[in-house]
């Protein structure tokens, strides 16, 4: 059983207050509405406020333990609290929202469970996950999300300045994320959507007629190593690296020459449909001797049950052999387009052949088409060169 007295809660009456030993005692104040203090039998004096707001729920806000703050410091806080509530505000719900404010940490893995893993490809959630933690969680893990300015993101972006490809991600990154607090009702604006992208150079190496001939040399040397082929299986599809590696023996129609490109391992999410040369069901046909019982993938690993991961020490070498230098695996690709392009292809086949499903991704081999523009423009002014040559001699 609770006791209840009323008094002036004063520095005096309050010490001069003594506990029962075994109830615990509450003494309310006589002049703010709602001030009290709740005496324990250890001896412990803790004063409260308490109230009901506008849906006539009551609420008790602890104002601190006495000793802690003093009679004074208790009272002013209590005014400031009934004030509040004269204005129609309700501080305890105030107060549980600080105490449940979401930090960049919270917001990191509701955007890796909620979004990332459900809507991206797993080397994209894996780049994630590494730009979070070596980059966005160090910076700004303990902060709350209201609490993140514009102005923090973008000394972010500055100090990322000479690595200006990392920089753009980790800004669509923390755009992403943001936008998604802001969707949840967690803060009202998404701090980094008016940060500037820096200029990102495209890379434009691609091997010529020379070093193709140079490298698929090389792999032929290492045609009983399984990952030549899938050098070889790149150059010749211009694929994805991810594509290629979960590629699984019942998407290719051998007969037919086609590769069915399920949904979840495209870039774009959407089932493809891609033709296959010759020379590339041969290198099929090639591969079928690594072939396992117990694995669907083209390219298994030693792993039961999983695809090969690790191809780059071996791309490492055989570029070393090549004596090729700033090539990477993804060049292969290039290659692939570049070839097709600068050989008279459309861009919207090329495109269609990349999986690209907006024109300008293609755009960027758009200048390797000058060459089959200039052999057409070159047949036409020598056969007028060959007709009019008689009249511009005389």
């Amino acid at each position: 059983m609770q006791s209840i007295n009323k008094i002036k809660l004063t520095k005096r009456a309050v010490e001069a207050a003594t506990a029962h030993s075994t109830k615990r005692l509450f003494v309310w104040d006589t002049e703010i509405t709602g001030f009290n203090l709740r005496i324990y039998p250890t001896g412990r004096k803790t004063y409260f406020f308490q109230y009901r707001n506008e849906f006539h729920k009551t609420h008790k806000i602890k104002i601190g333990v006495h000793g802690n703050i003093t009679a004074e410091e208790a009272r002013e806080k209590a005014k400031h609290l009934s004030l509040k509530i004269s204005l129609g505000e309700d501080p305890a719900t105030n107060i549980k929202e600080k105490k449940i404010a979401f930090t960049v940490t919270d917001l990191t893995k509701e955007y890796l469970e909620l979004h990332a893993k459900v809507n991206k490809r797993t080397k994209s959630v894996s780049d994630d996950i590494h730009m979070i933690s070596s980059i966005i969680l160090p910076k700004f893990g303990k902060q709350g999300i209201k609490s993140i300015t514009s102005y923090e993101l973008q000394k972010l972006h500055r100090d990322l300045k000479n690595k200006p490809y990392l920089a753009n991600r980790v800004r669509s990154l923390l755009s992403k994320m943001f936008s998604l607090a802001k969707e949840w009702g967690w803060r009202e604006d998404n701090p980094a959507q008016d940060i500037e992208k820096y200029q990102e150079e495209k890379r434009d190496r691609w091997l010529n007629d020379t070093e193709l001939q140079r490298l698929w040399s090389i792999l032929n040397k290492y045609n009983h190593h399984l990952t030549t082929y899938v050098f070889k299986f790149l150059l010749l599809t211009g694929a994805r690296k991810g594509e290629v590696l979960q590629a699984t023996w019942d998407q290719f129609d051998l007969e037919k020459g086609i590769w069915t490109k399920p949904s979840h391992i495209t870039k774009q999410k959407k089932k493809e449909y891609l033709p296959l040369s010759e020379k590339t069901i041969d290198v099929l046909h090639d591969i079928k001797k690594f072939k396992k019982e117990n694995s669907p993938y083209l390219f298994p690993s030693k792993i039961e049950g999983q695809p090969l991961q690790e191809i780059k020490t071996f791309w490492k070498k055989v570029i070393k052999e090549a004596e090729f230098e700033n090539v990477r695996i993804h060049d292969l690709r290039h290659t692939h387009a570049s070839h097709l392009v600068s050989s008279g292809l459309s861009l919207h086949i090329v495109g269609k052949l990349l999986g690209h499903t907006q024109a300008s991704t293609t755009q960027r081999y758009a200048h390797l088409a000058d060459e089959s523009l200039r052999q057409a423009t070159e047949f036409f002014g020598g056969k007028i060169k060959k007709l009019t040559s008689n009249q511009d001699n005389l």
